[in-house]
């Protein structure tokens, strides 16, 4: 029989030490020939990026050497940081920012000099034996300068810009027999999802580009992932219809291949995302294996661009995170999750139907009486809309709570704000409920998964529809009786951070929050932060500093005379994307107003925690400092906090 104990208070083997044991993050997949490479980042190892490879054969090993780390810079959030060209791996060293190449079992050499110079998302151009990329140029005053170039693939001659016409570019592709390079390219003040354009030119004798094109795309319309069917019929990710579909440009003409409902593409944070691919080389009309998600489930289909049916394969999985699909031949390759699946890179057999498991982010056995399934909330919310959520119920098979007693809630807002709460198995959110904390994980309007009126919600309104969303959907589960009202509590990371401080500072639904990297100063934020989202809150917010009233209205750092609740602040003190300032002035703000609050600064981190000794203090951090507002005992020691202006 379960032991009955308060919430909070239950004893979990889901500890902070298991969660990072042997965790690993999965990212950039890439097919050379019959092998398959990708990125793992390593907690353990300081949150090192390691690519790694199985052969034909099945053997998997690691390919770059300590020191090295395979990650770019480029956007802040990089992505896209490695190629493989017939088992050459070329590679940004995070440490330098410069270009590698690795021959097979040699040590790494740089092909690129210069560490202000920085590389992401390369192909390889086969006919002119060269990396085509995007470059961020860091060597001039004011703004970086973006360009997509080409790199001698020995390092030798000097590096040709090819296009440096738009503010931003990203996926430089070859047609097939190397004659035309495709692209996308957008100016400020747009992000990728507002709108793009997608442009083609021809190559020239010396290998330069000749009078561009614009095939689709414009201000208003989001143009994702193009990519070169092996025909060489140009397709793409388009949300001219209110959804990003797919389309190929065919004898000058823009073709929908399929009209549905669902989202194939992503926001594009990272380069190299991809959502589709070809599987075979002997037809056009052969198919193409994809990824699409429909009301937060994403699902993988094969499709048939010449009548546009759609044939979903049977898999577990149903999230795809930044999107990681591969194809060639009879094989795809991604990586996906599931609510009791940790994210997993996957190959399928086309011709059999089965699938193998290649890499687990973790490969832990957990007995399924701790883990708590996410159950799909459709809530109303303010402006006569409803908005979406999951919601994963306290669940713990060693233990109850007496039936006059309702959990503690705690919301959690996502980063972006332009992303989406994923649904693969997460021990992060199941550290809470297997203590006897429900979680809900909030798409509130402006969130990807839901077509393109939703996620243009947030435009104008930042700061507000995320925070009513995020107020309402505590509401909703209160009003079930899922939630204790006077126990919910709210947190976020980036722009998950600002809703909370948001919601703790403008409103009184919730009781305690912890922001992570969050920004509390819009004015500072426009005014600090990296090129690639310098003019992101035009469309969030408003232009700046012409709309500067509503910066400062907005700002939870200027009106912590309306905030009343615990707040809990933590920061890693290399983050160039919401400089550590931020929580600093939020900490002294709330600690001087005598209110409850803790500030946890983290060295040597950045945007986000990469290193498992951080990971744990934060998950332990924040679990402590809910136990001390909340008034409920904790089954194991933890560390503690060091909580300003908290009561005896």
């Amino acid at each position: 029989m379960p032991t009955t104990a308060p919430y909070g208070s239950w004893k979990s083997p889901i500890t902070t030490n298991l969660i990072v044991s042997g965790a690993v993050g999965l990212g950039q997949v890439v097919l050379d020939g019959p092998d398959v490479y990708w990125v793992e980042m390593r907690p353990v190892e300081s949150g090192r990026m390691v690519v790694v490879r199985q052969t034909a054969a099945g053997e998997i090993v690691d390919i770059t050497p300590e020191p090295f780390s395979a990650r770019t810079r480029v956007h802040e959030y990089g992505g896209g940081a490695f190629l493989v060209d017939g088992g050459t791996v070329y590679f940004s060293n995070f440490s330098d920012q410069r270009l590698y190449r690795q021959d097979p079992q040699e040590t790494p050499r740089p092909i690129t000099t210069d560490s202000h110079l920085r590389y992401a998302d390369g192909v390889m151009d086969r006919v002119r034996w060269r990396i085509v990329c995007v470059r961020e140029d860091h060597t001039g005053e004011g703004e970086p300068v973006n360009a997509i170039v080409s790199v001698n693939c020995t390092g030798n001659g000097p590096q040709e810009i090819l296009c440096s016409a738009s503010d931003f570019c990203s996926t430089p592709r070859i047609s097939p027999d190397g004659s035309t390079l495709a692209w996308l390219a957008w100016d400020h003040p747009n992000m990728p999802w507002d709108g793009t354009e997608l442009l083609v030119a021809p190559f020239d004798q010396q290998g330069r580009l000749g009078q561009a094109q614009v095939v689709a795309g414009g201000k208003t319309e989001s143009i994702f992932q193009p990519q070169w069917s092996p025909s060489g019929e140009l397709h793409f990710v388009s949300d001219r219809s209110g959804w990003w579909n797919l389309y190929r440009w065919r004898a000058g003409e823009v073709q929908p291949l399929i009209s549905l409902e669902a989202e194939f593409g992503k926001p594009q944070w990272v380069f190299g995302s991809a959502t589709y691919g070809f599987l075979s080389r002997k037809r056009p009309g052969d198919g193409v294996a994809c990824s699409y998600v429909d009301r937060g489930v994403w699902r993988i289909a094969m499709l048939n661009p010449e009548d546009g049916a759609l044939n979903e394969i049977e898999t577990p999985y149903s999230e795809m995170g930044r999107g990681e699909l591969q194809a060639s031949d009879s094989r795809v390759v991604f990586v996906a999750g599931a609510p009791t699946e940790p994210m997993t890179l996957v190959s399928w057999d086309a011709a059999t139907g089965e699938h193998e498991v290649l890499r687990q982010a973790h490969n832990l056995e957990i007995d399924s009486g701790y883990l708590s399934v996410p159950v799909a909330v459709e809530f109303p919310t303010g402006r006569d809309t409803t908005a979406h959520a999951f919601y994963y119920p306290p669940k713990n098979r060693d233990f109850s709570a007496s039936a006059q007693e309702k959990p503690p809630l705690l919301v959690q807002s996502h980063g972006g704000p332009t992303g989406a709460a994923s649904m693969a198995l997460d021990l992060a959110i199941q550290f809470w409920t297997s203590r006897g904390i429900g979680v809900l994980d909030v798409n509130y309007g402006g969130s990807t998964g839901y077509g393109t009126e939703y996620r243009r919600r947030l435009n104008g309104v930042w700061g507000l529809v995320d925070v009513d969303d995020c107020v309402n959907a505590a509401r909703h589960m209160v009003q079930r009786g899922d939630a204790d009202p006077e126990r919910l509590a709210i947190d976020g990371g980036s722009a998950g951070g600002y809703t909370t401080l948001a919601a703790l500072t403008f409103r009184d639904t919730f009781k305690a929050g912890t922001s992570l990297y969050g920004v509390s100063d819009l004015e500072a934020l426009t005014k600090e932060t990296h090129k690639f989202e310098s003019r992101y809150l035009d469309s969030l917010v408003g232009p700046y500093p012409e709309r500067q009233d509503l910066y400062q209205e907005r700002s939870p750092i200027n009106h912590t005379h309306l905030l009343s609740c615990p707040l809990l602040l933590l920061q890693g003190l290399e983050d160039q994307i919401v400089p550590p300032n931020q929580a600093e002035m939020m900490f002294d703000a709330v600690r001087a107003k005598g209110i409850p609050t803790a500030y946890v600064p983290f060295e040597g981190e950045q945007h986000g925690f990469r290193r498992s000794e951080n990971i744990k203090r934060a998950l332990e951090a924040e679990l402590y400092f809910y136990s001390r507002v909340f008034g409920f005992d904790l089954a194991e020691h933890i560390e503690p906090v060091t909580i300003e202006n908290l009561p005896s």
